[in-house]
């Protein structure tokens, strides 16, 4: 139990009520809403959050900031896990809304995306760092800031025949579900460590390529 779980227990005792407990951390899945973009390699941060909800057993059945969101416990610290809904070019208005209002810093926010720079099944975690051509995170950076957390999916790199747009926005193809799947397992357990302050500890263990 946390810090501010035993305090809050406290305060139940004195007054014969628990205080509500705001989150500290946002996790936040980058995707398009809509059926036609499930699944879709674009969506893999959307994705991402909704294994994560699964695992935690979360329900996001909140609808505010421009948000689909719901609250969880990962490492005995409250997270709330959302998933943006404005369209993924404009993913900072939703993400820089919603810290705003729980006034929780930059550096407390991580965020889940697909990089085409990663073969799929491959993860990187980052501290901190540029958009890297990626339209959602240029949004987050546009009203936080480039100090938050980011948890990079591999998607694999575009075919030279394709174009970029169709590329992102198809889906994975079967041979690759598995390695996916590995890839959010791997995300969960940096997440973990992320929310407890161990951003480096994550890099250096889940960073390195997976020997198959």
């Amino acid at each position: 139990m946390s810090f501010k779980d035993i305090w809050a227990d406290k305060l139940s005792a004195l007054f014969g009520r628990k205080e509500e407990i705001i989150p500290m951390y946002l996790i936040v899945g980058l995707g398009n809403p809509g059926k036609q973009y499930d699944m879709t390699r674009h969506n893999i941060g959307f994705h991402t959050i909704d294994y994560i909800a699964d695992k935690y057993g979360a329900k996001l059945t909140k609808l505010k900031f421009k948000a689909v969101y719901g609250e969880a416990t990962i490492s005995d610290e409250k997270v709330y896990l959302v998933k943006p809904q404005t369209y993924m070019n404009l993913s900072g208005d939703s993400v820089g809304e919603m810290a705003q209002f729980y006034k929780i810093p930059p550096e407390n926010i991580i965020v889940i995306n697909d990089d085409i720079s990663l073969d799929v099944g491959r993860i990187r975690v980052r501290p901190k760092g540029s958009a890297g051509g990626h339209n959602g995170i240029k949004s987050i950076i546009s009203h936080l800031g480039s100090e938050f957390m980011r948890v990079k999916m591999g998607v694999g790199e575009k075919p030279a025949h394709y174009d970029l747009a169709d590329y992102v926005l198809g889906h994975f193809q079967k041979e690759d579900r598995e390695l996916v799947e590995e890839a959010m397992d791997r995300a969960v357990e940096a997440i973990a460590m992320m929310v407890q302050g161990d951003c480096a500890g994550a890099m250096n263990h889940y960073n390195k390529k997976v020997e198959r």
